[in-house]
């Protein structure tokens, strides 16, 4: 007689419960925690998503939530020294973040400027507003609304103490507030005989906060050396920019070479390492008639250097004796009037009580924003710095194709005319202009754009957010560099932006800025003068508009 079996469910049971627990939800919660922080911000949340278990974990685990909401606004944490909980890093974060998308444009404290309007240069960092007037040569910064715990800086100079040589001509002056920097570049001409001997170009770096030299500079003055193939050649500076980032100066110049054989153009681009006068790199290129806005650069952190042309040059400085390029990303088109903007922050500082929490953005994971001009069109590149790091030794033999990095890196913006805009972390504040299809702009709105991974959670309901791809079509401009009959540039680099309903006058706004938990907007006060049976405006003061956020 054969014996009963047993049914196999219950065969089925015992196999299992003699099989060992294994498998990755069996470790210790530290453990698991641990190989998680090494998967993007993305493939955690997909994994949240499909598994009840890991999403209990994630939402029970404060250290976890912190480390993707750093990943997710692109930033990277500075060692707590204060041991501030990690359940009150979190909140800020994510309160920060997300009142962003509540910011007002109506609600503002007012500054006045006794300054000229058409001063060259002004800039807004570490709560300062510099300021360099080309005119009259004169230059200055101050504090704006400061904070009680800030430091401040409270500066002028005037024609007679802005440069060492009182006989010279300023190119262009630099503040660096973080390592309480002033450098000057200035040229100076032989008075014997100025039209027929070469210029000597110097920068002079000394301390923000006094008229002594500055600690950590190597030298007092440093001076270009120019790389001129000829004795006879006189070369010229038509105009130039200085931009600094932390031991990395560098001055970038377009000049006219003057020879027998009639007038050559070329831009030059000096680096030094301003702590050691030993290191140095020159890069020199021969252009069509370069002016100030044909040709811009701007680090991508202490070791990358990044030049915008015809194409995007990517440099390593490792070694500040050779320079060596590591890749080049062909534009869609030919640019005009280039402006590039990338924010280089340092430490950002939040404020908690009692203690103060840490962080810096992340440098591999920033937004490079290119303004500039085809035709008559205005056009504005937004492009994540992923680019320029993700990069392999075949990328320093060929020039990368638009399409093979472009659309899906990058959102490009067309308008009729030219705004203003500003970039700080993954963030984008601009303001564009608004007209009718026959009519020049009278006003501007504004924007604020939020690209970080993480901004469609925490906007919480507030602002659009932005996936589908947007395409431009690009009337051709008839040279020998474009032989498109049509040309259209698509992108889709995804985001979430907030229109502000205040609008602004054209004539009025003159520059825009995003730093740490502010927005700036620089007005013009005008006022009508009468003359007879008219009047006409003219230039009274200038107002500083600060937005807390």
């Amino acid at each position: 007689m054969l014996e009963p079996r047993c049914p196999p469910c219950h065969v089925g049971r015992v196999g299992y419960e003699m099989k060992p627990k294994t498998g990755f939800l069996s470790l210790a919660e530290e453990l698991m925690f641990h190989i998680l922080r090494y998967l993007s911000y993305r493939d955690i949340l997909r994994c949240t998503s499909v598994c009840k278990a890991l999403r209990q974990a994630y939402m029970s685990s404060s250290e976890l939530q912190y480390t993707i909401e750093l990943i997710g606004q692109r930033l990277i944490p500075v060692p707590n020294t204060n041991y501030t909980p990690i359940g009150n890093r979190l909140k800020t974060l994510k309160d920060r973040s997300h009142a962003w998308f509540k910011f007002d444009m109506y609600s503002f404290e007012t500054i006045t400027l006794e300054e000229k309007s058409y001063a060259k240069k002004h800039l807004v960092t570490h709560g300062h507003l510099s300021s360099w007037d080309e005119p009259d040569d004169l230059a200055a910064i101050i504090p704006i609304l400061p904070k009680p715990s800030q430091r401040t800086i409270e500066r002028y100079w005037s024609l007679e103490t802005l440069r060492s040589e009182p006989d010279s001509v300023t190119l262009d002056v630099l503040m660096d507030l973080a390592q309480n920097l002033i450098a000057v570049a200035y040229c100076v001409t032989p008075e014997d005989n100025p039209l027929e001997s070469d210029e000597v170009v110097c920068i002079d770096l000394r301390a923000l906060d006094g008229d002594g030299d500055h600690p950590q500079a190597a030298e007092r003055t440093l001076t270009l050396v120019e790389m001129s193939e000829s004795e006879s050649d006189l070369i010229k500076t038509t105009c130039a920019k200085l931009k600094c980032c932390g031991r990395h100066i560098a001055l970038l110049r377009s000049l006219v070479i003057t020879n027998n054989d009639g007038k050559n153009y070329e831009w030059n681009l000096q680096i030094w390492d301003w702590q050691d006068s030993l290191g140095r790199i020159v890069i020199s290129r021969i252009a069509p008639r370069p002016s100030e806005n044909h040709i811009d650069f701007c680090f991508l952190g202490n070791d990358r250097l990044l030049i915008v042309a015809d194409d995007l040059e990517v440099f390593l400085m490792e070694d500040l004796e050779m320079s060596r390029r590591m890749a080049r990303f062909k534009l869609p088109l030919p640019l005009q009037c280039i402006q590039c903007h990338f924010p280089m922050n340092d430490i950002e500082q939040m404020q908690t009580q009692p203690q103060t929490v840490r962080y810096t953005p992340d440098p591999k994971h920033q937004l490079l924003c290119l303004a500039a001009s085809y035709g008559t069109a205005s056009l504005v590149f937004i492009i994540s710095t992923r680019i320029f790091f993700d990069l392999d030794e075949v990328a320093e033999t060929i020039t990368i194709p638009w399409i093979q990095w472009g659309p899906s890196n990058t959102r490009v913006f067309r308008y009729p005319y030219r705004g203003k805009v500003h970039v700080s972390g993954n963030r984008v504040l601009q303001a564009f202009a608004i007209s009718g299809p026959d009519t020049r702009p009278g006003e501007y709105g504004v924007r604020l754009m939020d690209f970080s991974p993480i901004a469609g959670t925490n906007r919480q309901g507030l602002g659009r957010v932005v996936k589908e791809s947007s395409t431009i079509e690009m009337s051709p401009v008839m040279d020998d560099t474009v032989k498109e009959e049509n040309l259209t540039i698509t992108t889709s680099l995804p985001y979430v932006e907030v229109v502000s309903k205040r609008k602004f006058c054209v004539r009025e706004l003159l520059d825009i800025w995003l730093d740490k938990d502010r927005i700036y907007l620089l007005n013009a006060n005008w006022k009508h003068v009468a003359a007879g049976s008219t009047s006409y405006p003219t230039w009274e003061s200038n107002r500083l508009e600060v937005i807390d956020v």
